[in-house]
């Protein structure tokens, strides 16, 4: 998300309608659109593909409010008004992505209130790297099983991190590969294969260095632990008989990971859970979105029933949009799941019941 980039934020589309900013009460709906942040406006577009915007929102004396609480059942909402006092709501998936794009849309207003011109840092551009450098081939290479950078086990401050390695390892990687003609080139792509999600941070120190809590957003450091996203990392504290059972759960391979809604099992309310689907053993962990590495919950798939439903029970018409699927675990726990689209559904259905049939 940045100039010039167009991305998918679900808007309220009774705001925009045609190619003019209008509040009508009657088309009060969500659907999904493609925004993009220019230097003096925001623009929405229906596809990615379309060449013209479904409209466009001047920017010059807007406002912008951070967390939006107009909408209680949405999460992640921000409110932008415009000069002449009309209200744009936009819902992202995630808290980090509703900031980042609170974030930039404010620097947008300060610069046009100060006679600046606004131009969103970019990894490609703060970094300077070159433009044949391919992030995600690279990606590849760096966990190919052979050549690529050994996942490790990592003991610091009494915790033991499982399937990471060290900053260090990472530079010396991209030397001992050619990728970079030095250690402090090496940072800078490292810093950009953090930024783009290739890589994450495990434990406090590479986590602080992330947040901007140091020069550099990657340490070339041997106490600083990364780890690939789709491995089998977990961090594991004190040896006890459940840190085994709890180790069994993580060690299977991640096959897919997304956020989706939660019905609560007391409350029966619907909670945005960030989920990670692993096989052998077949687990679904559910985690608090906005960050945390403890799941606040787990799902044995083995021998489970996953199908899509219509309806459920213990929930009003507005609580739900169509998009429901339920599990049904082998000790007959139900589990209420919505996606956002049909499709996502149907992806996460398929996901589920290849990892049940065939995982532990």
């Amino acid at each position: 998300m940045g100039l010039g980039e167009t991305h998918p934020l679900p808007v309220l589309t009774g705001i925009f309608t045609g190619s003019n900013s209008l509040l009508g009460s009657m088309f009060n709906t969500w659907k999904p659109m493609w925004v993009v942040l220019l230097e003096d406006g925001i623009e929405f577009y229906k596809r990615k593909s379309d060449n013209s915007p479904k409209g466009m929102i001047p920017l010059k004396g807007s406002t912008i409010n951070s967390p939006c609480q107009d909408f209680g059942k949405r999460m992640f909402v921000f409110k932008l008004t415009a000069a002449k006092q009309q209200d744009h709501f936009f819902q992202a998936s995630y808290l980090e992505e509703r900031d980042a794009w609170v974030r930039d849309i404010k620097k947008a207003i300060q610069c046009i209130d100060g006679g600046q011109r606004f131009a969103r840092k970019s990894t490609r551009k703060s970094i300077r790297l070159p433009e044949t450098i391919n992030l995600s081939a690279l990606y590849l290479s760096m966990k190919d099983p052979e050549k690529g950078i050994k996942e490790l086990k990592l003991e610091k401050d009494k915790k033991v991190f499982n399937h990471c390695f060290t900053g260090t390892a990472v530079i010396d990687w991209l030397v001992s590969s050619n990728s970079i003609r030095n250690r402090k080139e090496g940072l800078m792509l490292a810093s950009s294969l953090l930024n783009e999600g290739y890589l994450q941070p495990a434990g406090d120190t590479s986590k602080a260095a992330a947040e901007g809590l140091s020069d550099t957003p990657f340490l070339d450091l041997s106490d600083a632990y990364y780890y690939f996203p789709d491995s089998g990392f977990f961090c594991e504290g004190n040896s006890s008989d459940d840190d085994v059972v709890l180790k069994e759960e993580f060690r299977g391979m991640i096959v897919k990971q997304g956020c989706l809604l939660k019905q609560g099992h007391r409350r029966k309310n619907w909670k945005v859970r960030k989920f990670v689907l692993r096989e052998d053993p077949a687990y679904l962990h559910y985690y608090d979105p906005a960050g945390g590495e403890d799941p606040l919950g787990a799902i044995h798939l083995r021998g489970c029933v996953v199908t899509a439903v219509e309806d459920m029970p213990d929930s009003k018409k507005y609580d739900v949009e169509n998009n429901l699927f339920e599990i049904i675990t082998a000790s007959e726990v139900h589990y209420y799941l919505q996606a956002a689209s049909s499709a996502e559904r149907t992806e996460w259905i398929k996901a589920i019941q290849t990892v049940a049939r065939t995982g532990k």
